[in-house]
């Protein structure tokens, strides 16, 4: 059975399944920051108040928030610095507009 480049290539580097995304990280920490202040006061390793649990959850959303705002824009900025630019030379077609006559 013959091989394809494509293959051979796939073996060669790791397929990424998703980009990183910061915030869902950031977010992923908040929750498991609330979920072990609760298990340790149901442990009775500690007694914290019902309330302690709303301001972690909502500023690590924000914060969440935050960050992803922070990451979409740097790459924006980086695809835009490695975007060619379009010069006088370039042709009609990949100016993404239409010719005029």
């Amino acid at each position: 059975m013959p091989r394809h480049e494509s293959e051979d290539s796939r073996k060669s580097r790791p397929a990424i399944a998703h980009e990183f995304s910061p915030g869902r990280a950031v977010q992923g920490v908040a929750a498991l920051t609330a979920t072990l202040l609760y298990a340790g006061d149901a442990g009775d390793l500690w007694q914290i108040p019902w309330f302690v649990v709303l301001p972690v959850v909502f500023g690590g959303l924000a914060l969440a928030g935050a960050v992803t705002f922070a990451h979409q824009d740097v790459r924006r900025r980086r695809a835009a610095t490695r975007a060619p630019s379009e010069g006088p030379e370039s042709p009609a077609s990949t100016s993404g507009g239409q010719a005029v006559p």
